[in-house]
């Protein structure tokens, strides 16, 4: 079938382009912020004529029955509620357009839908020939089955997080597993574990991995800075991540987005606009490779591994790199990578991961050896120095910042 986002690439996308927001100016405002697609978007025309003009994708809500998850209560209602007459009628009636690449069939479902949505993801796909069906999921922090007397509501449908994820790969027979997570409303451990669980099942199930990160803010007197979307984005990509999906670029939830409510840009545009350059100088290399595991280098007694069931190792020795490791000990988020054509290249995808909170930002060195390869490394800004010390590569990095190594 012939879908028109190039999965080849990593996209960037981000939630919400209100009316308010839609003149060409906003669209082009849009694309030149490093904006591949818009999720949530209406089936608003003269704003899509816009969008393909500019090159920007459309995930659109309202074409099929909506669904969201919410609170739990409605665990297990969809087939009753959106039964697969209403998406064939959908289907039937929908006219195209070359901006829209995805349609959105839902948000957050239980696990208790799963076997349901198998059916209408498998049917989407089928009927909308030039769309894929989009379906994000709950983070881990969504309540579970059993929690306690106070909070009983049960999101997932499952008794943990991996399970609701399992079930999830078994049910559903999408190429990609989506979901959203806001680190600076929860934490970054949270974070590495989710990001652990729902890696591993993409690799293992042979899925890309699309994730909702937060450029956005829970209160309203913080602003997201640019070295807070590095490290989301940098430490999505050390597990692999084909797409980075920002929330949100006009008003859907919480505070001080990209724009205003009145359609102008504030502070977090020019943020953005900066991290998403800097995503894609990179990621053209990066995508040439996939993500096999990811390691926790120099992380042990941290208080970041508390719930990551993971071991944290002192260096890293993979076969093609040896002794991979900070030069003063900061923690460091290592994703080992292959070449997706077998060449015999290798790549590590590295997050200088100490400072997600901007405390007390730091450069230093991360340093290895890689007998009888040749070495590259790429940040954000372009190629990076690599010195050779002896058998001993060094390569300077800054808190936050995303490194990509390779060796051929």
């Amino acid at each position: 079938m012939n879908k028109r986002m190039d999965r080849n690439r990593l996209n960037i996308g981000a939630y919400h382009l209100r009316p308010y927001a839609r003149t060409e100016a906003h669209v082009k405002d849009v694309a030149d912020c490093g904006i591949d697609f818009v999720v949530c978007m209406d089936n608003d025309r003269p704003a899509l004529d816009l969008f393909h003009k500019y090159g920007v994708g459309a995930i659109v809500s309202g074409i099929v029955p909506g669904w969201w998850g919410g609170d739990g209560s409605n665990a297990g209602k969809l087939a009753d509620t959106n039964p697969m007459e209403k998406y064939e009628a959908a289907c039937a009636s929908f006219v195209d357009h070359p901006a829209i690449w995805g349609i959105d069939v839902g948000d957050e479902p239980s696990a208790l839908d799963f076997p349901y949505y198998g059916k209408v993801i498998d049917y989407v796909n089928r009927a909308f020939s030039n769309q894929f069906a989009y379906l994000n999921l709950y983070p881990n922090y969504a309540s579970v089955s059993g929690n306690n007397a106070q909070e009983t509501v049960n999101q997932l449908g499952t008794a943990t997080y991996a399970e609701h994820i399992r079930r999830y790969c078994e049910c559903v027979p999408s190429d990609y597993l989506c979901y959203d997570f806001y680190l600076y409303s929860i934490n970054v451990a949270k974070h590495y574990e989710n990001l652990r669980v729902v890696a591993d099942a993409c690799r293992n199930t042979g899925r890309s991995m699309w994730i909702v990160l937060q450029v956005n803010s829970h209160r309203p007197d913080e602003w997201m800075s640019e070295n807070n979307l590095r490290f989301q984005a940098y430490t999505s990509m050390a597990f692999g991540a084909e797409n980075i999906i920002w929330a949100c670029y006009t008003a859907g939830w919480w505070h001080n987005q990209v724009l205003d409510d009145q359609g102008n840009q504030t502070e977090q545009y020019g943020k953005l606009k900066r991290v998403n350059a800097q995503i894609r100088t990179i990621a053209d290399e990066y995508m040439k490779y996939r993500r096999v595991s990811t390691h926790f280098v120099g992380y042990q007694g941290h208080p970041d591994m508390n719930c990551v069931q993971q071991e944290s190792i002192e260096s890293l020795s993979t076969g093609v790199f040896f002794d991979v490791k900070s030069d003063n000990g900061a923690p460091i988020l290592v994703g080992e990578m292959v070449s997706r054509t077998n060449d015999g290249s290798a790549a590590l995808m590295i997050c200088a991961a100490d400072d997600p909170y901007e405390k007390e930002p730091k450069e230093y060195q991360v340093t290895f050896r890689a007998p009888n390869r040749c070495i590259r490394a790429l940040g954000g800004e372009g190629y990076k120095t690599v010195t050779d010390l002896g058998g001993v590569y060094a390569v300077t990095v800054r808190s936050n910042e995303g490194v990509l190594i390779t060796a051929r």
